[in-house]
Order: C-alpha cells, then sequence, then structure tokens
C-alpha cells in the first residue's frame, strides 16, 4: 500500500467481500489493509470485523485470516500468492 492510500469502510468492505463468496485469503488481504489503515489513525470497529468473520468460518478461520493479513503487513507474506 502507498503511503496516503488508506482502505475507508473497512468494516463494509469485509462484510461485503464475505457476503459475495471471497475466499480466506482475499479477506486476510483487506484485513491487512484495515490493520495499516488504522495504524494510518483511522478508527476500526474490529469486534464488527471479527464477528462477521467468525460467523462465516469460525474462530479456526478468524485465526487464518489473522495469521495471514499479520503476515502481509510484516511483509513476511506475498499477497498474491495462494
Amino acid at each position: 500500500m502507498q503511503p496516503g492510500k488508506h482502505l475507508m469502510a473497512c468494516e463494509m468492505v469485509i462484510e461485503n467481500e464475505i457476503n459475495h463468496g471471497a475466499k480466506r485469503k482475499d479477506v486476510a488481504l483487506t484485513y491487512a489493509m484495515t490493520i495499516r489503515s488504522e495504524c494510518a489513525g483511522r478508527p476500526t470497529d474490529w469486534t464488527r470485523i471479527n464477528a462477521t468473520i467468525l460467523a462465516k468460518w469460525g474462530a479456526r478461520g478468524l485465526a487464518a485470516v489473522k495469521k495471514r493479513a499479520w503476515g502481509i503487513v510484516e511483509g513476511r507474506i506475498d499477497p498474491t500468492a495462494n
């Protein structure tokens, strides 16, 4: 993500992705962008986001999304990789 470019309405974006059949890896990328946006000062309703993910994929799915998202944020995971 480029400096100054941040995701807006993160909660709605993730809910929309899940409602339209996005895969966990795709949601993880959006989750990573949300982490970066929050670090830049954008408030985020993590309870809402995590509840949406939990409802779709359960606790293991949420853990997998978070793990991949943090890997993307930290540069350990290429977001285009499977």
